[in-house]
């Protein structure tokens, strides 16, 4: 789909409070990486990541969520807001909708319709594609969405399965990898109608594709306040990466583009496996990248727009400049947009 009056107007992020290191994990699981002959420093190897954030516990995604959405609201009308959709992997509870404690944190107006749209590591990007439609056609002319992800539950009960298994192994680990690499943020991003932002950065458009074959290598299950999760990490990289290759092509033909076009590139921030074979498939270069994965971890919903954010804060953009963000998510979905930054 491509889209001819939708525009970036603001956006923030909310960094976590406490970080834990690779090493930290490793320290934690000695043990086990005794026991299982796993040398020390191999999953910081594996996946370039060196830490990864969590919040104080009990902090509830909403307020992640609120304290990144009130850094835009500082400087836009919140009676304004058209449509507040919640796009985390992490609730508060599974009803009612996260987006109602949201609304209701922000102050927002009872006529700012809410929903949560929850797509794995994809939900902001689903979120930009569904309100950009609203947007281009007329029905809503502004769209804030919002992520707060936290990855301590999940650390914490996968370090404690791993400590307390006595038949953990080699093998048995693997499925637990992905699980210590998920990360923490907060990021809130305000869409409008190019009228409401007329020097805001250009969504041109974009494409999704579906291999739903895939939706047993990524689970996740539990409360919204425990969570384990399993991945066949092997696997999923390599349908994830015949998945962006298919959608890549989908994605140049809506945008009109050639890879020579592509000026920079934000991919997910799974990790450095994944980054080098997605980007060597797609045929794309190296060095057009940012990443955040190596302090951040993999930030589920908010992974793809906290870097779009860090990214700019860098001015590792220039004006006019062609952006690819380039989503993947487990179940398997792969989201591809293209930007055109303007200031």
């Amino acid at each position: 789909m491509k889209f001819d009056f939708l525009r970036l107007h603001s956006y923030a992020y909310e960094e976590p409070e406490k970080f834990l290191s690779t090493d930290d994990i490793e320290n934690e699981l000695s043990e086990l990486y005794t026991r299982a002959k796993l040398p020390q420093g191999r999953l910081e190897l594996q996946t370039g990541i060196k830490r990864r954030g969590f919040w104080e516990k009990g902090t509830s995604p909403s307020s992640i969520a609120t304290k990144a959405a009130e850094k835009i609201l500082q400087k836009f009308p919140r009676e304004k807001i058209d449509l507040l959709l919640h796009a985390s992997v992490c609730r508060d509870f599974l009803e009612p909708a996260t987006a109602a404690k949201v609304h209701f944190n922000l102050k927002l107006s009872p006529h700012c319709m809410i929903s949560d749209l929850s797509n794995a590591c994809l939900g902001v990007l689903s979120s930009i594609l569904m309100a950009g439609q609203m947007i281009e056609r007329g029905v809503i002319k502004t769209a804030l969405i919002v992520s707060g992800e936290n990855s301590g539950p999940l650390l914490e009960e996968t370090i404690r399965h791993l400590k307390n298994d006595p038949q953990m192994d080699r093998k048995k680990i693997k499925p637990f990898i992905a699980s210590l690499t998920i990360g923490s943020a907060g990021v809130a991003i305000l869409l409008a109608h190019e009228s409401l932002a007329p020097n805001g950065a250009k969504i041109l458009g974009g494409s999704t594709l579906t291999d739903s074959a895939a939706v047993e290598l990524c689970q996740g299950d539990g409360s919204t306040h425990g969570l384990m999760m399993e991945t066949d990490s092997e696997a999923l990289l390599k349908a994830g990466v015949k998945l962006s290759k298919e959608n890549w092509q989908k994605c140049l033909q809506v945008l009109n583009w050639k890879n020579t076009d592509v000026d920079k590139i934000i991919p997910h921030q799974v990790g450095t496996a994944h980054r080098q074979a997605m980007l060597t498939e797609l045929g794309l270069p190296l060095d057009r990248d940012f990443q955040t994965f190596e302090m951040f971890g993999n930030t589920g919903s908010a992974a793809l727009p906290i870097t779009l954010m860090k990214a700019a804060e860098a001015n590792f953009f220039k004006p006019n400049d062609k952006i690819a963000l380039l989503g993947i998510g487990s179940g398997l979905t792969s989201t591809m947009l293209g930007m055109e930054w303007n200031s």
